[in-house]
């Protein structure tokens, strides 16, 4: 074997080896680009489904075990290990003090691979009959079409002033 035939040899290698990489890039470039188009169409499903009142956002996109933080300071700041004990401790001392359901109004949603932002503002009525508005963020990371984690920036001075002063919804 001549070192000239050594060498063919070595760059149809290297051109096979480059072509394969570019192969496996690409597959996984598309293989992303699907999961980011998957997981932002299942966000906007959920919040488009919640603002025309047809469900339960979290029932729909919350996996059982996911992990919510809520950023901030304040009573209901901290990080809750299921959907059930963010439910309970988080969300329901708001909803309750609610006559109307909080709905959404989402000015951008953002995905990339597993993580999906949501920018969007609520209202709704309080037992009082005042107005509740808030802004939020929400970022989540998906598994499986699902939230195991979830992040959320919100006015904790407006929540807690609706806990605060509203009497529960009667049942």
């Amino acid at each position: 074997m001549t070192l000239r035939s050594t060498y063919r040899r070595g760059c149809i290698l290297l051109g096979i080896a480059s072509l394969v990489l570019v192969a496996m890039t690409a597959q996984a470039q598309t293989s992303e680009s699907d999961e980011t188009e998957r997981n932002e169409a299942i966000v906007r499903q959920a919040f488009d489904n919640w603002a025309a009142g047809s469900s339960n956002v979290f029932g729909e996109l919350l996996a059982q075990d996911m992990n919510w933080t809520i950023h901030g300071s304040g009573p209901v700041a901290g990080t809750y290990g299921s959907r059930d004990s963010f439910v309970e401790d988080a969300s329901l001392p708001l909803v309750n003090r609610l006559s109307s359901p909080i709905v959404p109004e989402v000015h951008t949603i953002w995905a990339q691979g597993d993580t999906v932002v949501v920018r969007f503002d609520g209202s709704a009525t309080t037992t009082s009959g005042a107005p509740y508005e808030n802004q939020f963020v929400w970022i989540f990371r998906m598994e499986d079409g699902l939230v195991t984690e979830a992040e959320a920036f919100l006015d904790l001075i407006a929540y807690q002033e609706v806990v605060d002063n509203n009497e529960p919804a009667e049942e």
